[in-house]
């Protein structure tokens, strides 16, 4: 769906940012709604599915168990 949307989970991407959360809910709802930049009548529901999509996404990337993980953890401190 959306290309330019990059992998924010580990071990894929290691750190992961706010900025890099919020671009990728950026990207996502700008895809879902059809707009780059939406109007003013727009901008305040829009702005709000991008704290709301960045919000899940962090929740998501909290809430995922990479497996082997806590193996790589113990042995590289």
């Amino acid at each position: 769906m959306c290309r330019s949307i990059k992998t924010l989970r580990p071990p894929t991407t290691p750190e992961v940012t706010d900025e890099d959360i919020r671009a990728a809910a950026l990207q996502y709802v700008r895809k879902v709604s059809g707009f780059r930049a939406p109007a003013a009548h727009n901008r305040e529901v829009f702005d709000q599915a991008v704290e709301a999509v960045a919000a899940a996404t962090q929740d998501l990337l909290d809430g995922l168990q990479i497996r082997g993980s806590a193996a790589r953890e113990r042995a590289h401190p």
